[in-house]
């Protein structure tokens, strides 16, 4: 279960009682997540979520992840709206930890998208894009390109532990992303999602319902945002593509913003830096993550292979654009 920090039920009571959120019902950890602690908490005015943050993320990057999520939910988006305490501060701390309740946003996340769900989403990244576009805080991408080589150093024998001779393929795959996404500098950047799985994504009755986990967020290029949900979106467990799933994710962001030309001409390298971005960092929650650890690493063979695919692609056409 993804709860670091226990909340013992006097801390609770003394963290609530710098709100206006009613009587306490419910309180349980929640399994979801792999990077803070979260916890379901129901009052007789309603349901929220309370969110530890654990040593993993930066606490000066807390007032950029709270502030856009207020930005985002003044302008309808759907996302969970912080829920400021009497003070009108959200930010607040609990077991020595930074904290922060928000709405409890409703909706069911998919394990196998629908063409439908994928347009969906498309449309949704585009209209965060659009909403998001005149956000006054930015915060530079801590994972982006420059970050890939300190991330690899001293992995080889992790990765070839993993597959034989994948390490060899990881090296030439930063090099060149890492020289591709450079030109990449020139496009439209804003602010991104830059973790929008479908786990992150919620669903209605077949309807897009809205986004959560907000905790990697940050100023880049936004047609990035999009080579990572076609990874995340567009490929089977097999490993496979799935091009009709790609071309309904791209299809549906454009009936909101239009893709550039230059933006489709990079779209592979971008996907492929995407799928490297990932790899890299579930690499090393794989080997570094104790056997016994409450939660389970995803396994980064899984990325493996979309770089694999990704390796092969010339044009946007690969993925259905």
């Amino acid at each position: 279960m993804a709860v670091y920090t226990q909340v013992s039920n006097s801390a609770l009571a003394a963290f609530l009682a710098d709100y206006e959120l009613g009587i306490p019902l419910s309180f349980k950890g929640i399994a979801e997540g792999v990077e803070n602690s979260n916890y379901f908490l129901e009052t007789d005015r309603g349901k929220f979520i309370l969110t530890l943050f654990e040593k993993r993320v930066r606490k000066e990057d807390l007032p950029f992840f709270i502030g856009l999520k207020q930005h985002l939910a003044d302008r309808d988006f759907p996302c969970p709206r912080p829920i400021p305490g009497r003070d009108g501060v959200a930010l607040r701390t609990l077991e020595g930890r930074p904290a922060v309740i928000v709405s409890f946003l409703p909706g069911l996340s998919l394990k196998t998208p629908r063409l439908d769900h994928c347009h969906a989403l498309g449309a949704a990244l585009a209209r965060l894009h659009a909403e998001a576009s005149d956000f006054a805080m930015t915060r530079p991408n801590q994972l982006g390109p420059d970050s890939w080589p300190d991330l690899w150093s001293g992995r080889t024998k992790d990765a070839e532990a993993l597959q034989p001779g994948l390490a060899r393929l990881i090296e030439d795959d930063i090099q060149e992303t890492r020289r591709l996404t450079q030109v990449s500098q020139d496009l439209p950047h804003g602010i991104i999602h830059a973790d929008l799985f479908p786990d992150n994504a919620f669903f209605l009755e077949g309807g897009f319902a809205g986004v959560i986990d907000f905790y990697f967020a940050c100023s880049d290029v936004l047609a990035y945002d999009l080579a990572i949900c076609l990874n995340a979106w567009a490929f089977g467990s097999d490993g496979q593509f799935d091009p009709a799933k790609g071309q309904a994710l791209i299809a549906g962001y454009e009936t909101v913003r239009k893709l550039m030309p230059q933006e489709r001409h990079l779209l592979p390298a971008l996907a492929r830096g995407a799928a490297l971005r990932f790899f890299l960092t579930r690499l090393i929650d794989w080997s570094e993550t104790p056997a016994d650890a409450l939660v389970k690493p995803h396994d980064p063979l899984d990325y493996a292979k979309r770089l694999a695919f990704h390796r092969t692609t010339r044009s946007a056409s690969d993925y259905g654009a």
